[in-house]
C-alpha cells in the first residue's frame, strides 16, 4: 500500500509502510548508508505527517516483514493482547502521542497497555516525538524487576559493574571489582566481558564472583557476558550462573549472526530457571541491544535501525529478563555519526524499551573515531538519569582496555545520583550503609582510611 501527501506543493509517495517509518526517522548515518533515509528535511517532514495520520491498527493489518518468513515478526503478532491494546486501538500514531503525553496518563496506564504495543508502533510514535517529549514519557515508567536487587524503582539507579581485562586476569578484575564496590558500583550486575572464548576461563572468573559475594554477604547478580552455547554447557556442568546473557536483534537473519536464534533462547532460559538462582522471581537473562546491529549483518530487510531495534525489545520481552540494555554508541559512527545522533538514538531506545514494559538500561558510550567526547557525555549521562533510566555502566576510568571504547565511570554514578537524588537498590543500599560506604542519607562518605582497610579485607 502506498501512502501519499502534499508538502508545500510536492508531491511525496512512499511505497509501503517500512518505507514511511524510515523516512520518517530523524537523520543517522546508518539509514544513509542503507539507502532507506529520507532524501533531505522536507521528505523526512512529510513521511512524518503522513506517519502520524496512520491508525495503530495498521501494523497489524500490515506486518512490515512477512510473519511467515521471520520468527521475530511471528512472536510479534503472537504475544500482542488485545484487551491491553482495547484502550488505544482507536488511535493514530499522533493520538498515541497525545496519550502519552497527557497530564492524566501515568506510569501505571502506561504499563496496562504495555501488552497491546506492538514494537512498530512504539518505533512509530517516537519518530513523531521531541526529545524532551521521549524524556517526559520515558521518566513517567518504572518497570521493577527483582533479583538479589530491586531494579527500576522510582529514583532509584543502579550500574552495572564492568571489570573487563585483556586477558581475563582474575586477581586484576577483583581489584576493578572492589574499587567499583568502593564506590557504590554493582547492583544491577557485576558484568565481565571476557576477552576469550575459554570456558574454563569463563568459570574460574564466575567461582570468583560467587566467593567474594557469599563471602562477604553482598547482594549483587554476577554475569560472564559470553556466547549463550557457552552458558548453556556451564549450566550442564552446574556453575553457578545468576544471569544468562546474550545480545539481541530485531529480525530472525540478524539474530542467526549472532548464533542464535528464539528456540535457543528458550531451552537454555528454562535450563537456567533449574539452577535456581533467583529466588525472588523468574528473571535471569540479561540482553544487550543496540541500533545498527541488524544492519551490520544485512539482516534489516529495508527497514531502519531504530525500527530493528525496537523489535529486538520483543525478543527480550519473551524472557522475561532482569537486565536489558542498549549500548547506544559501541557500533560506531557508521551507523550513529556524532553526538546528536547517539542523544538521540539513546532517548529513543530508552523510551521505547520502557513503553513496552522493559526495565531500561544504557550504556552510554562511544568509540573513538566518533564524533563525541566526554563533555557529550555528560550532557547525554545526565539527560538519561532525569530520563529515568534504570542502570548505567561502571567502567574504571570511563574507558574499557579490553573493549577499547568510552563510557561511564564509577565517578559517573556517584555524580548522578548526587545531582539527580537518585539512590542505589535498596538491598545493595543497605549492604554500603553497613560498611561506611554511604551514610543514613545514601551519600557517598568512605574515608581513604576506611577504604584501604576494606578494600584488603576484600580482596583477601
Amino acid at each position: 500500500m502506498a501512502f501519499k501527501t502534499i508538502l508545500y506543493q510536492h508531491n511525496y509517495t512512499f511505497e509501503d509502510l517500512k518505507t514511511v517509518l524510515a523516512k520518517a526517522s530523524p537523520c543517522r548515518s546508518g539509514d544513509l548508508l542503507a539507502g532507506v533515509a529520507a532524501i533531505d528535511e522536507l521528505e523526512r517532514v512529510a513521511a512524518q505527517i503522513v506517519l502520524a495520520d496512520l491508525p495503530l491498527t495498521i501494523f497489524i493489518q500490515d506486518p512490515i516483514i512477512d510473519p511467515q518468513k521471520d520468527e521475530v515478526s511471528r512472536l510479534i503478532i503472537d504475544a500482542h493482547q488485545p484487551s491491553a491494546f482495547q484502550k488505544i486501538k482507536h488511535l493514530t500514531i499522533g493520538g498515541f502521542r497525545d496519550f502519552l503525553l497527557a497530564t492524566n496518563t501515568d506510569g501505571a496506564i502506561i504499563r496496562s497497555i504495555a501488552d497491546g504495543i506492538m514494537p512498530e508502533m512504539a518505533a512509530a510514535v517516537s519518530k513523531i516525538m521531541r526529545n524532551q517529549d521521549l524524556i517526559l514519557v520515558s521518566q513517567k515508567i518504572s518497570n521493577i524487576t527483582q533479583f538479589r536487587t530491586s531494579i527500576g524503582l522510582p529514583n532509584s539507579l543502579a550500574t552495572r559493574l564492568q571489570p573487563n581485562h585483556p586477558t581475563d586476569n582474575p586477581q586484576e578484575i577483583l581489584k576493578i571489582i572492589v574499587d567499583g564496590l568502593l564506590h557504590g558500583n554493582g547492583d544491577a550486575v557485576v558484568g565481565i566481558n571476557p576477552a576469550s572464548q575459554n570456558i574454563k576461563q569463563h568459570i574460574i572468573l564466575i567461582n570468583m564472583l560467587e566467593r567474594l559475594r557469599q563471602k562477604f554477604t553482598i547482594p549483587i547478580q554476577s554475569c560472564v557476558l559470553g556466547h549463550i552455547l557457552d552458558t548453556k554447557k556451564m549450566i550442564q556442568q552446574q556453575v553457578p550462573i545468576d544471569l544468562i546473557f546474550q545480545s539481541i536483534a530485531g529480525t530472525e537473519k540478524a539474530n542467526a549472526s549472532f548464533g542464535i536464534s528464539l528456540g535457543l533462547l528458550d531451552e537454555v532460559y528454562h535450563m537456567g530457571l533449574e539452577l535456581k538462582r533467583n529466588g525472588n522471581s523468574r528473571q535471569i537473562m540479561y540482553f544487550e541491544t543496540g541500533q545498527g546491529s541488524a544492519l551490520s549483518a544485512d539482516g534489516h530487510h529495508g527497514i531502519d535501525q531504530q525500527t530493528c531495534e525496537a523489535r529486538a525489545y520483543s525478543v527480550a520481552k519473551k524472557f522475561k529478563p532482569f537486565l536489558v540494555n542498549s549500548v547506544v554508541g559501541f557500533i560506531g559512527p557508521e551507523y550513529l555519526y556524532d553526538e546528536k545522533q547517539i542523544v538521540r538514538a539513546a532517548l529513543e531506545d530508552l523510551f521505547c524499551g520502557k513503553l513496552l514494559g522493559l526495565n531500561m538500561g544504557l550504556d552510554i558510550c562511544y568509540t573513538n573515531h566518533t564524533l563525541m567526547d566526554q563533555d557529550d557525555l555528560d550532557v547525554l549521562l545526565t539527560i538519561i538519569g532525569v530520563a529515568g533510566c534504570s542502570y548505567i555502566m561502571g567502567v574504571p576510568g570511563s574507558e574499557d582496555t579490553m573493549l577499547q571504547y568510552q563510557s561511564t565511570s564509577f565517578h559517573d554514578a556517584l555524580y548522578l545520583r548526587k545531582v539527580l537524588g537518585k539512590v542505589p537498590a535498596p538491598e545493595f543500599a543497605n549492604w554500603l550503609r553497613q560498611h561506611h560506604i554511604f551514610d543514613d542519607n545514601n551519600q557517598y562518605i568512605i574515608k581513604p582510611s576506611t577504604s584501604k582497610k576494606l578494600a584488603q579485607k576484600l580482596l583477601t
